[in-house]
């Protein structure tokens, strides 16, 4: 069996997480409560600040919000001042529009603060850097992830005056959570019929939703095959008049009432020709270990990382390298300087 660098960081990330939570678990607030809060990054990296962002608004009850915006968009065209908070958040610290939001934030006399890995040289125009984890040597970024999270879940408790609550306890126990979560068998069987199937569909509920959309990332990063992930209620919506006999879907079951609709549309890809599967805490296709509600990002990826793994195997595929180490994509996207 071929093995990648992806399958030594995925394993790595209970340590990861541990590694950050100790690193920050000193109670001086790094953010001030009172000042807004903007959260910036790209892909993966975006997908970790919309997390954080959904858990200032669930632990304030509403009574805070932190605005997420693409690195790309916010560099040339969010207004800015010296009143905000910058959170930009870069696996490597290195590409160009992270870089640029920073500057901006910067010149605009914003504090700034940058999430990134502990290898990264400081840049220039920024008052604080967080380190996350090593430099990856797989592309297709698993543990910049979830020690990111961890970063993130950390300046969050403190932003929201959260250190005292049930979820600050909870999240010391999310290293825990994750090793657990790597127990359960590899997804073999459900990467054996998944391999064949395009495009493949991620749908989730709730935080899930941002899950669902960074699974399918991995899923185009590391195996080739088309992915989307959709949030629940809009995947009902039009969708279905695409689905045919080739769609594989996997459904983040969540511990929330949904409604019934991840099982309408489980039975709904199934009724349509395709293949369906889920990913839960119970009686699921791919498990993660329960935890607390918000926390669930950090493991729900997990199984559907491993996923990746298991079907880049089948494939051939190197989510390591994503598809740039052959033509004609070493050229076509080798001319993006990212």
């Amino acid at each position: 069996m071929h093995y990648f660098a992806l399958d030594e960081q995925i394993a790595s990330q209970p340590a990861a997480v541990q590694a950050v939570l100790q690193r920050l678990a000193s109670p001086s607030k790094l953010l001030d409560p009172a000042r807004p809060l903007i959260l910036v990054g790209i892909g993966t990296s975006y997908h970790a600040c919309r997390v954080a962002a959904y858990w200032v608004d669930a632990l304030s009850q509403g009574k805070q919000c932190a605005r997420v915006y693409s690195a790309h968009e916010f560099a040339l065209s969010i207004p800015v001042s010296a009143e905000d908070q910058v959170v930009v958040v870069s696996h490597r610290g290195t590409k160009t529009y992270p870089l640029k939001a920073l500057e901006r934030a910067h010149q605009a006399g914003a504090y700034t603060i940058i999430v990134t890995s502990e290898e990264t040289p400081p840049p220039p125009s920024v008052d604080l850097i967080l380190p996350t984890c090593p430099g990856e040597r797989s592309s297709t970024h698993t543990v910049s992830y979830l020690s990111a999270l961890a970063v993130l879940a950390t300046l969050v408790t403190h932003y929201t005056n959260a250190t005292k609550t049930s979820w600050y306890s909870a999240l010391q126990r999310i290293p825990e959570a994750i090793e657990q979560t790597l127990q359960f068998p590899a997804p073999v069987t459900v990467a054996e019929q998944l391999a064949h199937c395009y495009p493949i569909l991620v749908a989730g509920y709730g935080i899930d939703a941002i899950t669902a959309e960074e699974a399918a990332l991995k899923l185009k990063e590391g195996t080739y095959i088309w992915a989307e992930g959709f949030e629940l209620e809009n995947v009902l919506h039009g969708p279905p008049a695409a689905f045919h006999e080739k769609l594989g879907a996997l459904c983040i079951t969540s511990a929330l009432d949904d409604g019934g609709r991840m099982q309408e549309l489980y039975h709904e890809v199934k009724e349509l020709g395709g293949t369906a599967f889920t990913c839960g805490t119970q009686e699921a296709d791919l498990l993660f270990a329960p935890v607390e509600q918000l926390l669930r990002p950090f493991v729900a990826i997990v199984p559907l990382q491993r996923l990746v793994a298991e079907i880049a195997r089948i494939c051939q595929s190197n989510p390591d390298t994503i598809h740039i180490d052959v033509e004609p994509w070493k050229t076509a996207m080798g001319r993006v300087t990212l």
